[in-house]
């Protein structure tokens, strides 16, 4: 069984309360900055915690055998899942009620749909049988529940094939993830319309939805290799060899080149197009001097690094190399989402500071604290797995 090491431990709650300060103090020199932080922050974690579920579910549906022997890991990164689902409920619930300063979203000003008001905006008055509050909320609380219960039902077969054996909580869990699969495809990008896009809200993207998953899938698959690498250095997981190393540096790899397409395609179009209110979108970034740097900067060191620093196989299985890259893109695509909210919601006046960094590290010390929790409920070793022997021996 894992144990938490005592470092691991104050490291946890020395960046909660980092964490906790700056979003007490965010919240009484400007509510309306601390906002944005918290969605922006909310939104990275929670991509890596409904992308652990994801993993599981696809390794079902793919009768895949090489993460078997760690599969403990996306298994413990689900239990945030829940607190980060919660905090975005809120943070949805308030905005709907302009409580406590948030006006993330704009086209819930009063007077945007009304045509008799000074705050009449058409554009965004086409969209109202889409941008409706009720509708808005009701869509967030069945995007949580639903990724929540597939995320826990998942988990729970896993737990009782180790104690049952059989092939019926197998065959159960094949039939889950196969549903999963179905409800994630539709939820996860409308969800990413309604938190992220919708800031925005003359502006749409038909990418879009790709490229926040491409998103959640770097930073997911990030997090699953450093947890592993994490409890292999502690002598825990003995079964995963170099080669489930190599397979999720992999991942790691290609998704990069993934985001990194999704965000070309995204760019490059609208760019060529130059129509107006497709551009402001990219300008909003690119004329501020607040952002000019951070947009090309993310975007070098979410590519560049990958590709430079992980092409070749070796690469993969230098596990210094894979924490260093890992915690570089971890960072880049942390930037990328406070670029996909603050432009929207502060205009020139958004910056990184002391309540930015420290809700970050707020919620990476909550992270660390559950997820490792998770891990000291249940055996690191998988039994009774179908595919169990196959995975123990992977060779690649």
């Amino acid at each position: 069984m894992f144990t938490i090491t005592k470092n691991a431990r104050n490291l946890s709650f020395g960046l909660m309360i980092v964490g906790l300060i700056a979003l007490i103090l965010g919240f009484v020199n400007d509510a309306h900055s601390a906002w944005p932080s918290l969605l922006f922050n909310t939104y990275f974690f929670l991509g890596i915690s409904v992308f652990a579920v994801f993993f599981i579910a696809l390794q079902y549906v793919a009768e895949a055998s090489w993460s078997i022997v760690l599969k403990r890991v996306p298994e413990a990164i689900i239990s945030f899942l829940p607190i980060s689902g919660v905090i975005m409920l809120i943070i949805m619930v308030t905005a709907v009620m302009h409580f406590g300063g948030n006006h993330i979203y704009h086209w819930m000003a009063d007077g945007v749909m009304d045509p008799n008001s000074e705050n009449y905006d058409k554009i965004i008055a086409g969209k109202e049988a889409f941008l409706d509050t009720t509708f808005f909320l009701v869509r967030s609380v069945i995007y949580i529940l639903g990724w929540v219960y597939f995320g826990r039902k998942l988990k729970q077969l896993s737990l009782n094939e180790d104690k049952h054996g059989g092939i019926e909580n197998y065959n159960k869990g094949f039939r889950t993830s196969a549903w999963f699969m179905v409800f994630f495809a539709i939820t996860s990008s409308i969800a990413s319309w309604d938190w992220i896009m919708s800031i925005d809200t003359h502006w749409f993207s038909t990418l879009f939805g790709w490229y926040v998953f491409s998103e959640w899938a770097v930073i997911g698959f990030v997090s699953i290799l450093l947890i592993t690498l994490y409890l292999k250095r502690l002598g825990y997981l003995e079964s995963v060899n170099e080669s489930h190393i190599h397979d999720l540096g992999k991942y790691v790899f290609a998704f990069s080149l993934v985001w990194t397409y999704m965000w070309f395609s995204q760019f490059m179009l609208i760019w060529y197009s130059n129509i107006p209110e497709e551009v402001a979108y990219f300008t909003a970034r690119l004329e501020v001097e607040n952002y000019k740097f951070l947009f090309w900067f993310r975007v070098a060191i979410n590519f560049l690094f990958p590709i430079i620093l992980l092409m070749s196989r070796d690469a993969k299985r230098n596990n210094s190399r894979l924490i260093f890259v890992c915690i570089v893109i971890l960072i880049g695509h942390w930037l990328n989402s406070y670029l996909l909210v603050t432009p929207g919601t502060l205009n020139k006046e958004g910056h990184i500071g002391f309540t930015e960094i420290g809700m970050g590290l707020g919620f990476f010390g909550l992270f660390i604290y559950v997820v490792f929790n998770a891990l000291t409920k249940a055996p690191l070793e998988t039994k009774n797995h179908p595919f169990l022997d196959e995975s123990k021996n992977l060779h690649t």
